[in-house]
C-alpha cells in the first residue's frame, strides 16, 4: 500500500498535468495574442482579395487575373508609385480648359518616400515594397492599439478592440499600397502621447502623421479641446504650468503642419493654391465649383449622389454612419474611453465635415475614428462578439466589391 502510494506520489511530482487552456491563454504574452489576431485577419483579408483578384478583368492598372501585388497596388497606389519614383511636379500640369489636372501634389510624401528608400535599399519592386511596408505599419498598430485601449479598458475589452481592428470592413486598406497604416500607426501612438500627457514627444510624431496623411489641423483642434478641458478640471486634476506650455506648444506645432504641405506645394510651383487646386481637380467631376466653402462639400455631394444609380444607398450609408459615430461618441458605451479619445474622433469628425466632398472613398476617410471601435469592444456576450466580426467580414467584401475591385467603368473609388 505505502509503494503504490509512494508511486502515485513520484508520477503526480514527476508528470505535472499538462496547464488548462485558458491558463495558458493567460500566461501568454499580450504581444503575442495581437499579432496572432492581426495574423488570422490577414489570412481572411488575402483570402477575400485574392478572390475578387481572380475575378479582375483588364483594367488601366492590371491585366486580367492580376497576382496580389499588382491588385493591391491600383487606384491611389499608382498615385504613390508615381511619387515614389518621379516626386512632385514644380509646374503644375493643366487641362485642355487651362484648369489645374490631376497631379501628385494630392498625395503627402512621408508614404511613398519611406517605400523609395526601402526599394532602393532592398531592390525591391514597388508593388511589393509598398504592400510590405503596409503591413509591417498595421501589425504595429495592432500592438499600440492594443497598449492605447488598455489605458481606458480591461485587456480583454482591448484585444477584442484589437479584433474589430483588424477584422473591420475596411481593414483590407491595411495591406495594399496606401498611406492609411503608416498613418494609422502614428496616429495611435499619438493619442498614446496625449494620453499619457508626453506632449513633447508627440512633436516628431504630430509632424509625420501629418505628412501622411492630412490630419494636423484635426489633431490641433483635439488638442485645444485638451487644453480647455485640462484647465477647467485643474483643481481636481493638476495641470502644471510646464505641462500647460508643452500641450500649447503642441497644438500651436499641430495647427502648423495642418498647413506645412500646402506651403511646400507654394514654395515649390509658385503657386500659393496649388494644393487646393490640385484637390479642385478630383472634385471637378462631381462638382463645378472651385471656391472651397467650409461644409458645403457634404451638401454639393449630396446634389450629384443622389442623380447616380447607387446614389441613394452611398448617400444613406454616409449619413448612418455619420449617425452612427455621433450616437456612440455620446453613449455610454463611448464614453468608456475618456474625453481624450472621444474629443480626437470629434474633432476629425468636424475636421471631415468641414473639408472633404463626399464620394465612396469617403468610408475609408473614416478610418481615424478608428478608436471609437473599443466602445463597440465594451459588451462581452459571445454571441454578439461574433455576430460583430461577421458583419466586419462580410463589410470587407462588400467594400472590396463596390470601391476597390474595377468593374467596367467605375465611379466609386476607395
Amino acid at each position: 500500500m505505502r509503494a503504490g502510494a509512494a508511486g502515485v506520489a513520484d508520477r503526480a511530482v514527476g508528470s505535472p498535468s499538462r496547464p488548462s487552456l485558458r491558463v495558458r491563454y493567460r500566461l501568454t504574452p499580450w504581444w503575442v495574442r495581437v499579432l496572432a489576431v492581426f495574423a488570422a485577419s490577414r489570412v481572411v483579408t488575402t483570402a477575400i482579395m485574392m478572390a475578387f483578384a481572380s475575378k479582375q478583368a483588364d483594367n488601366s492598372w492590371t491585366a486580367a487575373n492580376p497576382g496580389y501585388f499588382d491588385f493591391a497596388r491600383i487606384w491611389d497606389g499608382h498615385w504613390y508609385f508615381i511619387v515614389a519614383v518621379t516626386g512632385y511636379p514644380s509646374v503644375l500640369p493643366l487641362t485642355d480648359a487651362g484648369e489645374v489636372a490631376e497631379n501628385a501634389w494630392a498625395f503627402m510624401p512621408a508614404y511613398p518616400a519611406l517605400v523609395r528608400l526601402l526599394m532602393l535599399v532592398t531592390g525591391g519592386s514597388y508593388p511589393v515594397v509598398a504592400v510590405i511596408v503596409s503591413v509591417a505599419f498595421a501589425a504595429g498598430t495592432a500592438l499600440l492599439f492594443y497598449k492605447l485601449m488598455n489605458l481606458v479598458l480591461p485587456s480583454g475589452t482591448a484585444l477584442f478592440a484589437v479584433v474589430l481592428f483588424c477584422f473591420a470592413p475596411l481593414s483590407p486598406i491595411l495591406q495594399v499600397a496606401y498611406a492609411e497604416p503608416m498613418h494609422t500607426f502614428f496616429l495611435t501612438l499619438a493619442l498614446y502621447l496625449l494620453l499619457r500627457r508626453d506632449y513633447w514627444r508627440l512633436l516628431p510624431v504630430i509632424a509625420i502623421m501629418a505628412l501622411t496623411r492630412p490630419s494636423g489641423l484635426a489633431f490641433a483642434l483635439a488638442l485645444l479641446l485638451h487644453v480647455i478641458h485640462r484647465w477647467v478640471t485643474r483643481k481636481t486634476d493638476p495641470y502644471p504650468r510646464h505641462e500647460i506650455v508643452a500641450s500649447i506648444v503642441a497644438g500651436l506645432f499641430s495647427a502648423f503642419m495642418g498647413v506645412a504641405w500646402l506651403l511646400i506645394a507654394a514654395a515649390v510651383t509658385g503657386s500659393f493654391t496649388a494644393y487646393t487646386d490640385t484637390e479642385f481637380a478630383w472634385r471637378r467631376a462631381y462638382s463645378a465649383g472651385e471656391e472651397f466653402i467650409p461644409f458645403s462639400p457634404w451638401f454639393e455631394g449630396a446634389g450629384f449622389w443622389l442623380g447616380q444609380p447607387a446614389g441613394g444607398f452611398i448617400v444613406g450609408a454616409a449619413v448612418a454612419v455619420l449617425v452612427g459615430i455621433v450616437v456612440l461618441l455620446f453613449s455610454p458605451l463611448g464614453k468608456r474611453l475618456g474625453v481624450d479619445l472621444r474629443f480626437w474622433v470629434a474633432s476629425y469628425l468636424v475636421y471631415l465635415l468641414a473639408v472633404f466632398f463626399p464620394q465612396s472613398s469617403t468610408f475609408r476617410l473614416f478610418v481615424p475614428m478608428f478608436p471609437l471601435l473599443g466602445a463597440l469592444a465594451v459588451p462581452k456576450s459571445w454571441v454578439y462578439r461574433l455576430v460583430l466580426v461577421l458583419l466586419c467580414v462580410a463589410g470587407q467584401v462588400g467594400w472590396i466589391h463596390i470601391a476597390w475591385w474595377v468593374d467596367g467603368y467605375d465611379w466609386t473609388p476607395p
